[in-house]
């Protein structure tokens, strides 16, 4: 029978290995990812009614000229334009548009140009402070999206449970 000194280098290195490889993804390009999210907001499937001018683009603008806010957020541009940030969230999460915003800026943005405030028809990404108490909503943190598979946790839960003996 082999001795546990040399069983637990091997049962780490074997965890540690199953660990990796199930996180790393190579299927796809990088570059294709980007273009399959670019390709939400001129998708005809999800932008079927709502003006063109006032769509939102890669750029991370939402195009509603001031005075709009009531055509935008009451007609369907406002559930169309969600229906693109949740086409690119599955594409490519962690998508960030040319402006720098996440796809959690940009809906918090459509949030507060959609709300009832002094800011309505704002929906300038880069205009919205998030501490600011008017338009502060604190749903928007989803968290790491990052989750290890069981298998994997009992698999490390074993191997450091081997490693104490």
């Amino acid at each position: 029978m082999a001795s546990a000194a040399v069983l637990k280098p091997w049962c780490l290195f074997l965890a540690l290995l199953c660990l990796s490889t199930s996180c790393c993804d190579s299927d796809e390009s990088s570059v294709g990812s980007v273009g399959m999210a670019m390709q939400c907001f001129v998708d005809h499937h999800i932008y079927v009614s709502c003006q063109e001018s006032y769509r939102l683009n890669g750029g991370g603008r939402v195009g509603v000229p001031p005075g709009a806010a009531d055509v935008f957020c009451d007609g369907p541009c406002l559930v169309e334009t969600k229906l693109a940030l949740d086409c690119v969230e599955r594409t490519l999460h962690g998508f960030i548009f040319f402006n720098g915003a996440s796809v959690m800026d940009v809906r918090f943005a459509l949030d507060v140009g959609c709300g009832h405030t002094s800011r309505r028809g704002d929906f300038s990404v880069m205009n919205h402070a998030r501490g600011d108490p008017e338009t502060r909503v604190d749903d928007y943190d989803e968290g790491s999206k990052t989750r290890i598979p069981v298998y994997l946790m009992i698999l490390l839960t074993s191997v450091l449970l081997l490693w104490s003996i």
